[in-house]
């Protein structure tokens, strides 16, 4: 059976299907989408004891409610200053050093992270051993990203891609997934090094935004597109640790790369399958 999941994935029309299921999660249609809206809540047993609007009428549109806020006080932001915090609600895929510049997926399976960054091979270099960590983001999950560490943004790359699923039966069975899925990587300068938050794209993910620029994709791009931001000066854009970065619209991963010696050690609750809470200790800070 398994085996069925993952080749049918390779036959599906997976951006067609994605983008239209992106068009009916952003339509208003008022008691439709409250009874699906419902139906998703009790599906998933989503806790909407820690939505800032807890009734599934509240939302005019799938997405609204999909990329609903917490209320405040529900995901306090460790401030210790040497510790790193989850950006995000999900769970632990895998965590662990930067290996010859390749970022290990499953069993079986690896991927570089010069392809993960669109082959920007002077960005990958910031990272050669390094660490990283994935994080698989469930239907049931808060889908807002926030910043693990303060960061000033100094690049964003839109890579294009496939849009399998990223589900762990599919991390598991298709090489290479996180870098041949199209993706979203936002580089930050952090008091510890250059920090990459890439977010992955999949099947049935409508859409990836981030806070300054808004929806990235879709639509769909058929090359690399780069921006480059200032870090210094009133342009500068930087965030908080604890501070919203981006979203996904219908959930998905995210890859986060970091600097030699950038990290001391992670937690010991950061290990493959291991729950997280957006704002919870992650890993230390390096000396």
């Amino acid at each position: 059976m398994d085996k069925l999941k993952i080749a049918f994935q390779y036959i599906l029309p997976k951006h067609l299907v994605s983008r239209l299921v992106g068009k009916l999660a952003a339509a208003k249609l008022g008691a439709l989408t409250t009874t699906i809206i419902k139906w998703f809540i009790k599906q998933y047993k989503i806790d909407m004891s820690e939505a800032a609007r807890p009734e599934a009428s509240a939302y005019a549109t799938f997405n609204e409610f999909f990329t609903r806020p917490l209320r405040d006080g529900v995901r306090p932001i460790c401030q210790d200053e040497d510790v790193i915090v989850h950006p995000v609600d999900g769970a632990v895929s895998q965590r662990g050093p930067i290996q010859s510049g390749l970022v290990f997926q499953a069993k079986g399976h690896s991927f570089s992270t010069l392809t993960l960054l669109g082959e920007k091979e002077k960005d990958a270099q910031r990272f050669d051993k390094g660490d990283f960590a994935t994080i698989y983001l469930a239907p049931k999950d808060y889908h807002r990203i926030h910043m693990p560490i303060k960061g000033t943004l100094s690049k964003m790359i839109y890579v294009p891609g496939d849009l399998f699923s990223v589900n762990p039966l599919t991390a598991q069975n298709v090489p290479g997934l996180f870098a041949r899925n199209e993706r979203v990587v936002a580089i930050f300068e952090t008091d510890i090094g250059p920090l990459a938050m890439v977010l992955v794209g999949a099947t049935i993910v409508a859409s990836i935004e981030t806070v300054w620029a808004g929806t990235v994709t879709p639509p769909t791009g058929k090359q690399v597109f780069s921006w480059s931001y200032p870090t210094s000066g009133p342009e500068a854009l930087t965030l908080e640790k604890g501070e919203e970065m981006g979203r996904f619209k219908l959930g998905s991963t995210v890859v986060m790369l970091f600097a030699k010696d950038a990290i001391d050690d992670f937690v010991d609750d950061v290990v493959p399958e291991a729950v997280t809470r957006m704002g919870q200790p992650f890993a230390k800070i390096g000396n």
